[in-house]
């Protein structure tokens, strides 16, 4: 119990400006000498650090009305908690989703096709004119024989974009198989004629104009952005947005945070404050 609270964004005792923080370890401390010494008032003030499973350690005090209405306030925080991780968690990933479209590279075309090549192919690759196509080829193109690269493209880089071009193609094979797979399971339940589903008849001879095109670019954004959002990205570490405090300073968490207050809020006056800890 007390190392969550001291886990937590909970401040644990009053410091002056320009002090260094406490470490974990004075934290725990100074917790545990409140809670010997005050535990009625070391519930009141850290009763939103605390879990459900933390009550037990405040089976002593119950009969204190105080006691318990601070109990049972951590025990509604409980039923409400994973609504409130969840929130948590999208208003982290929303916000690094918007700092990496701010920031341009993760999300642009070159990124967004080693991700996921075959939804870039579906969407945008298949229809690239050939000007397009040769437009982009340079940049994975290998060195020619007996060409050492030259100084706006060093030798180093070709190596590197041909190996990244060969590791794009292995992926897009993988998920043509994954697809190809499920479409095989879809077809065998419906017991549908394969012929009248196979994929690809209509979509090759459909070729689409400018305006066209950009909806499909505009699709395909949007849902690698949802993509990303639902924590399908398997080369990034979610794990420096989802625990990322950093992430919380957006006007839309304490939106968030403000309607979860209304709808949680109690008609019942909470007791006084002033606790003599006896």
């Amino acid at each position: 119990m007390l190392r969550a609270v001291a886990a937590s964004r909970l401040p644990v005792c009053s410091q002056q400006q320009g002090e260094p923080d406490l470490t974990e370890r004075e934290k725990v401390a100074i917790l545990g000498q409140l809670y010997h010494e005050k535990p009625l008032v070391f519930l009141e003030r850290f009763r939103t650090g605390l879990r459900e499973e933390h009550l037990a350690c405040f089976g002593h005090l119950r009969g204190d009305h105080r006691a318990d209405f601070y109990c049972a306030e951590v025990a509604r925080q409980g039923r409400a908690r994973p609504r409130t991780l969840r929130t948590r968690l999208r208003n982290r990933r929303y916000a690094a989703l918007r700092e990496l479209i701010q920031g341009g590279e993760y999300f642009s075309d070159e990124q967004m096709r080693f991700r996921a090549p075959l939804l870039y192919e579906q969407y945008i690759g298949q229809y690239l004119t050939q000007e397009e196509l040769s437009a982009r080829a340079p940049a994975h193109q290998p060195p020619k024989p007996g060409a050492l690269g030259t100084p706006a493209c060093p030798l180093s880089d070709l190596l590197l974009q041909s190996y990244q071009e060969r590791e794009l193609q292995q992926r897009l094979l993988q998920q043509q198989e994954e697809e190809d797979a499920c479409l095989e399971e879809e077809e065998e339940e419906e017991d549908g004629d394969e012929e009248d589903q196979s994929p690809g008849k209509d979509s090759e001879a459909w070729v689409p104009d400018s305006e066209e095109r950009l909806i499909l670019r505009e699709e395909f954004t949007s849902r690698m952005h949802q993509r990303f959002l639902d924590g399908k990205d398997g080369d990034f570490d979610y794990s420096t947005v989802d625990d990322n405090p950093d992430f919380d300073n957006l006007d839309i968490v304490a939106r968030d945070e403000e309607e979860r207050y209304f709808d949680e809020e109690e008609p019942e006056d909470a007791p006084s404050p002033e606790l003599d800890g006896d």
